[in-house]
C-alpha cells in the first residue's frame, strides 16, 4: 500500500478514535469508584418515564423545527427540498456526529444533494450560517444566565480549578486537568476544521457558493417565522434537558434557573469533540448539580441516565431518518 494511502488511513483512524478515547478518559475519571448497580436500580425502579417521554418529545421537536428552518434558508437560493427530507437529514447528521464529531454537517448536505439535487456547497453555506446563529443564541443565553446566577458560575470556576489563586492550587487541582484536556480537544477540532476549510476553498467556485449560502439569511421569505423557529429550537432543547429533573426524586426540587445554568454548562461542554459530548457533558452537569445541593452519587446517576437515554434517542432518530428517506426514494422509483 502506498505511503499516501497509509497516511490517509492513519489520519482517518485517529480522527475516529481520538474523540472516543478523550470521552472515555473523562468518563473514567468522573465515574471511577461509582456504584453502577445503584444507577441501574434508579433507572428501572425510580425513574418517572412520563416526564422522560415529555423530555424526549421536545428533543424530537427541536430537530424537526431545525429541519423546517433549514427549508427557509434554502429557499432564497432557489432550492426547494422536501421538508421531511430536511428533517431526516437533521436526524441523520446528529447520529453521524456520534461516530465522528462534526461530520454530521457534511452528511446532511450530502443527503440533500443526493435526494433533492441541492448543490452541496450552497447547502453547506446555509449550515455555516446556522452555526453562526447558534453561536449567537447560546452566547446570549449564557450571558443572561451568568448575570442571573453569577455566584453559581463563580463557585463552579473555583471548584473545577479554572479560577485559581495560586500555582500550587493549579498543580493540585485534578479537575483543572480534565478541563485542560477538554480545551486541548477543542483546539485540535478547530485546527482540523481550518485545514478542511483551506482545502475546500481551493475547489473552483466552492467558496463563492458557500458565501452565497451564508448570505441567504438576508433573503428569508418570512423573517418572523424564522425567528419563531429559532426561539422554538432553543426552547425545545432547554425543555429536553430541564424536564428530566422531574424524572428523579433527588432532582425534582431544582428550579428553572438551575436548569438554565446546567443547560448552558452542558451546551458548552458538548463543544469538546467527543461522541455526543460524553465525558465533558457529564463532568459539567455533575459539578453544577452538586452546587445546588444534589449529592455526588445522585448527580452522577442523573448525568449517566439522562445522557444515555438522550443518546439512544439520537441513534433511533438517525436510523429512522435514514430508513425514511431511503424507503421513500425507492417507492418513487
Amino acid at each position: 500500500m502506498p505511503n499516501s494511502k497509509i497516511d490517509s488511513l492513519l489520519k482517518k483512524t485517529l480522527k475516529t478514535l481520538l474523540p472516543i478515547a478523550l470521552g472515555a478518559f473523562v468518563l473514567y475519571w468522573v465515574y471511577r469508584g461509582f456504584d453502577f448497580a445503584r444507577a441501574w436500580q434508579v433507572l428501572w425502579r425510580d425513574t418517572d418515564w412520563g416526564w422522560m417521554a415529555a423530555s424526549l418529545f421536545f428533543g424530537v421537536m427541536g430537530h424537526v423545527l431545525r429541519g423546517w428552518r433549514w427549508v427557509q434558508t434554502l429557499e432564497p437560493l432557489g432550492m426547494r427540498p422536501r421538508p421531511d427530507h430536511c428533517v431526516d437529514a437533521i436526524f441523520v447528521s446528529y447520529a453521524a456526529n456520534l461516530v465522528l464529531p462534526r461530520v454530521g454537517e457534511v452528511s446532511r448536505c450530502g443527503m440533500l444533494a443526493r435526494y433533492d439535487g441541492v448543490p452541496f456547497a450552497k447547502s453547506l453555506g446555509t449550515v455555516v450560517t446556522e452555526r453562526l446563529l447558534d453561536t449567537v443564541c447560546i452566547l446570549l443565553i449564557a450571558g443572561i444566565t451568568f448575570l442571573l446566577q453569577m455566584p453559581v458560575f463563580l463557585r463552579f470556576f473555583e471548584e473545577t480549578g479554572t479560577k485559581i489563586p495560586s500555582l500550587a492550587h493549579l498543580v493540585g487541582s485534578v479537575w483543572f486537568y480534565v478541563v485542560l484536556l477538554c480545551a486541548v480537544g477543542v483546539g485540535v477540532l478547530f485546527y482540523y476544521l481550518l485545514r478542511s476549510l483551506s482545502v475546500f476553498e481551493k475547489v473552483k467556485g466552492a467558496a463563492l457558493n458557500v458565501w452565497e449560502g451564508i448570505l441567504s439569511l438576508r433573503r428569508v421569505r418570512c423573517l418572523p417565522l424564522f425567528v419563531l423557529y429559532t426561539v422554538g429550537i432553543w426552547a425545545c432543547y432547554y425543555l429536553h434537558f430541564f424536564l428530566t429533573f422531574y424524572c428523579f426524586g433527588f432532582s425534582a426540587h431544582l428550579d428553572a434557573l438551575a436548569g438554565l445554568v446546567m443547560f448552558v454548562g452542558g451546551t458548552f461542554a458538548v463543544i469538546v469533540p467527543t461522541p455526543n459530548g460524553a465525558g465533558p457533558w457529564h463532568f459539567a452537569v455533575i459539578t453544577m448539580m452538586m452546587l445546588y445541593g444534589v449529592g455526588a452519587t445522585d448527580a452522577a446517576t442523573f448525568a449517566l441516565i439522562v445522557h444515555a437515554v438522550q443518546t439512544l434517542l439520537v441513534i433511533v432518530l438517525g436510523v429512522w431518518g435514514w430508513l425514511h428517506v431511503n424507503l421513500g426514494k425507492r417507492r418513487l422509483v
